[in-house]
């Protein structure tokens, strides 16, 4: 018999599932799109039996010993989603209940940045720290906060959210609701706005001037300052002071052993880690000086699903449970 916690990470457009044994190798995967179901209850339906079926191709005895979900806004404290912006669905959705009754095994619900934070800590580079930070860069920021070996949740589940500290009152509008938070600048939508400034500003030639904004991507940002290209290469430069500085602040709080960047927006390496590096040690508390590593994310390709998994293989009741057994 092989134990498996079934990893789902919920994404605006698809949501990804792995079927993941407890050295991170997965047997199964698949994906649905996310918004087509006009109901819930049956993207849920759905997407249990896609689980199913893939685990029937295995050919192999499977005990499920668990289900993580990663999910925008998904609460560990209640198991639910709360308002998610980026799905169709609105109002609290009770997505442990309904994977629970389908599957009648423990589920357990985060945020994408808090379980790519868990993946991290069970199956990339954090395996042996118990004080760290995952920063995921994508269309927003998140992060997740590893604290004493156990993920900082706050009294509803929501702690963490670095995206959403104000770097600059009374700056850009943010999809939350408030100006200036930290991910207006330093994510992939706020790389291509930081872009659109700087043209305004500079009338010299670059190629990204004839890129619709709907059109252009952080890729292609990486792309232009690889081949010298002077709006881009400041871009990066800024985004890197906007998030040096933060993390300089947060490292305050929290005195993590590592922070890892992970992300689209973090595959430009050095573009990106460099000023991030650099801004971060000049501003940095005297006390966490040349002590605090900022490293990318080993988690690779599949970070969302071994992350979700991590959160079963995580606890240590089912490891102890598995243990006995």
């Amino acid at each position: 018999m092989t134990e498996i916690a079934i990893g789902i990470d919920i994404g605006g457009t698809n949501t990804a599932f792995g079927c993941i044994d407890s050295l991170g190798k997965i047997l199964a995967e698949g994906s649905i799109p996310t918004q087509t179901r006009h109901s819930f209850g049956d993207y849920i339906n759905d997407l249990v039996n896609e689980i199913k079926q893939s685990l029937n191709h295995t050919n192999k005895l499977i005990d499920i010993v668990g289900v993580g979900i990663g999910a925008p806004n998904g609460s560990y404290r209640t198991g639910t989603i709360e308002n998610a912006a980026n799905l169709r669905w609105r109002g609290t959705l009770p997505i442990a209940k309904l994977v629970n009754e389908k599957l009648a095994v423990p589920v357990k619900v985060t945020n994408d940045a808090n379980a790519a934070a868990l993946g991290e800590r069970i199956f990339g580079g954090a395996q042996n720290m118990s004080d760290f930070m995952v920063i995921t860069l994508g269309t927003g920021l998140g992060s997740g906060i590893v604290v004493n070996g156990d993920l900082l949740y706050g009294y509803e589940g929501f702690a963490g959210e670095v995206g959403h500290v104000i770097v600059r009152p009374g700056g850009r509008e943010c999809a939350c609701g408030r100006k200036g938070c930290l991910e207006t600048y330093v994510s992939a939508t706020g790389v291509k706005r930081t872009v659109y400034k700087l043209l305004a500003k500079h009338l010299g030639d670059s190629a990204l001037r004839d890129i619709p904004f709907n059109d252009l991507n952080a890729k292609m940002v990486a792309e232009a300052a690889k081949q010298g290209d002077l709006v881009a290469l400041e871009t990066f430069k800024y985004t890197g002071k906007m998030l040096g500085e933060a993390l300089a602040n947060v490292a305050s709080v929290t005195a993590p052993e590592a922070i890892f960047l992970f992300g689209g927006l973090a595959k430009a390496g050095n573009l990106l880690f460099d000023p991030v590096r650099k801004v971060m040690e000049d501003n940095l508390l005297f006390l966490y000086k040349d002590k605090i590593k900022l490293l990318p994310s080993q988690l690779g390709e599949n970070a969302g699903i071994l992350g979700a998994a991590a959160l079963i293989w995580n606890d240590e009741r089912i490891i102890s449970k598995l243990k006995s057994a």
